[in-house]
């Protein structure tokens, strides 16, 4: 599998500005052949004219980031998925990670080790509890960057079309096919919702909508209670 190939799928919804921050790094692999397909869901700002020269391609679709990459993923053209939020940025040789890390028999899928892009010690400490979380459940959260066998991924069904909690849904999906490469390598992510709303409220919001997804609270009932704190990126999960 030395020689597979990427699919970067990003979903996007009015981010314009982390895109101008994302895509210029992520030149250094289309020039090795991978792929950037960026997904837009409907952006009123400059997100599709800005990056119509950073990406392979750009597909439309509406709201939603489970149907946004599950558009990505249908029409990507290699084997390798890696689906990364707008506002994150890749860890150095972070493809060259994947394909390694994909190519033992028995993995399916994976994920990056997650850090924030505000220093501090409340930052590490969630980080670390969020990378810790992770590798004990084999469940990933979007930030963390999944990255699956595309064969994999379509045989799990891909996203739920959920407006929240889809990527908690795929984790457990996929966990039936194989426990996750937990990379540590770290792929860094915005701390502005917990700059927005405040250290402990954003996490006793996020342990409050975990729990009560497990116990069956529908993710339409857990959107509505997450959107109107949550800051309105539309795509800040």
């Amino acid at each position: 599998m030395s020689d597979e190939k990427i699919t970067i799928i990003i979903p996007a919804l009015n981010d314009v500005e982390a895109l101008r921050k994302l895509l210029p790094d992520l030149q250094q692999y289309r020039q090795q052949g991978h792929e950037v397909l960026l997904v837009d869901g409907g952006s009123a700002d400059a997100s599709v004219s800005f990056s119509r020269l950073l990406a392979d391609r750009i597909l439309m679709t509406g709201t939603g980031r489970g149907l946004q990459m599950n558009l990505g993923a249908e029409n990507a053209r290699h084997n390798l998925l890696l689906f990364l939020h707008a506002d994150s940025t890749l860890p150095d040789d972070a493809l060259t990670k994947i394909v390694t890390a994909l190519s033992l028999n028995d993995k399916h899928w994976g994920r990056f080790n997650v850090c924030f892009d505000q220093k501090g010690f409340a930052y590490s400490v969630i980080a670390t509890m969020m990378n810790l979380r992770s590798r004990l459940t084999g469940v990933a959260t979007g930030d963390q960057g999944i990255f699956v066998k595309q064969d994999s991924f379509h045989s799990v069904r891909g996203f739920r079309p959920i407006p929240l909690m889809e990527d908690i849904a795929l984790s457990k999906s996929l966990r039936r096919l194989s426990w996750p490469v937990c990379l540590r390598s770290k792929i860094q992510t915005s701390a502005r919702r917990w700059q927005s709303q405040g250290i402990i409220k954003t996490i006793l919001l996020m342990w409050w909508l975990r729990l009560a997804f497990f116990l069956g609270v529908s993710p339409q009932r857990l959107a509505k209670m997450y959107y109107p704190v949550a800051l309105i990126t539309d795509q800040d999960k």
